[in-house]
């Protein structure tokens, strides 16, 4: 896959997949939710399985995070579910966004790489 088979503001690199449970959703604010979820920049894909109370969403790392989410779902009246695997999952889910964030702003650099001024020096 390529850059351009995703969205705009998703790029293969920094592409997540995560999926968490949820409580508290209704057919009432599930539609509302997704929609919210579905527009915001750096999202690739986002739905919800019923029978579970699982959303599945895979975004761009870089564009967007899982506290920005919970704000739409917390917004709506949903909540993440409240047991010890979700909570590890979303603790973890948070680490590897951040680290992802973190390396596609960090500069690389070299140790080998000469100082600038100390190359040949033109001749005379």
């Amino acid at each position: 896959m390529t850059d351009f088979d995703h969205r705009v503001g998703v790029k293969e690199a920094n592409l997540v997949v995560r999926n968490l449970r949820l409580s508290k959703v209704t057919d009432a604010n599930r539609n509302a939710l997704m929609e919210d979820v579905d527009h915001l920049f750096g999202i690739d894909e986002a739905s919800f399985n019923a029978t579970d109370s699982t959303i599945y969403l895979a975004y761009d790392a870089t564009n967007i995070n899982l506290d920005g989410i919970e704000d739409i779902i917390k917004k709506h009246g949903a909540a993440i579910h409240d047991d010890w695997w979700t909570h590890t999952k979303e603790e973890y889910y948070k680490f590897v966004d951040q680290n992802i964030k973190d390396n596609a702003e960090h500069v690389p650099w070299s140790c080998h790489k000469p100082p600038q001024g100390t190359g040949k020096k033109p001749k005379k």
